[in-house]
């Protein structure tokens, strides 16, 4: 997939905001400080497409960008560690959950884990939750480039172990700092695109 345009469509808080385009979509999920919009970023080659937070947590929105008139790119808001109020927690939850159940044009979640650390519970419980509503997905491991080779291939193995990866889900190391994994992320994602992989 070879991404030439990018745009921002809409930051949208509920269904009836949500595009009628028919298009495909991924989506993009992941704890609040994964590294979601710098992996948007480093996929579209756009600095600021996605707005890089320093407050975890502050993507209360479901953003949609349009890529190239093929897809778009949805970016769900992140879980953990963000210091809200209960209420406002269960209503993203709503959202997410709302959005991943029930949305037709989705083809496919990108789901993002700090490779430096093992997946969390919730990390764990949003993989599993993924797999029991059979959406295909893609494991992203965020920051490769703070973590050295010689350890690399330990951490992406107990990564996939502690998550209960099966056979058919990819696991791809990417540095949005060296575009490290980029290629490879872009080629799953036009196979959920387009089957053919054109």
């Amino acid at each position: 997939m070879k991404i030439t345009r990018a745009e921002f469509v809409v930051s949208a808080a509920s269904p009836r905001q949500f595009p009628r385009e028919g298009l495909p979509e991924i989506a993009f999920v992941g704890r609040s400080n994964v590294g979601k919009s710098s992996l948007l970023n480093s996929l579209t080659r756009r600095k600021n497409l996605a707005k890089v937070s320093q407050t975890p947590g502050k993507t209360r929105l479901i953003t949609f960008y349009r890529i190239d008139n093929r897809c778009f790119f949805v970016d769900l808001p992140g879980y953990g560690f963000a210091r809200v109020p209960k209420a406002v927690k269960e209503q993203w939850a709503s959202l997410l959950e709302g959005y991943l159940q029930n949305r037709e044009e989705l083809c496919g979640v990108v789901q993002l884990v700090d490779l430096r650390h093992l997946p969390t519970a919730a990390d764990c419980q949003m993989f599993a939750w993924l797999q029991h509503y059979g959406i295909p997905v893609l494991v992203v491991g965020t920051k490769a480039d703070k973590v050295s080779r010689g350890r690399r291939r330990e951490q992406e193995r107990q990564i996939a172990r502690t998550l209960g990866l099966p056979p058919d889900v990819p696991l791809v190391s990417h540095s949005a700092k060296t575009g490290e994994g980029r290629e490879e992320v872009l080629q799953l994602l036009a196979k959920w695109v387009s089957p053919a992989g054109t």
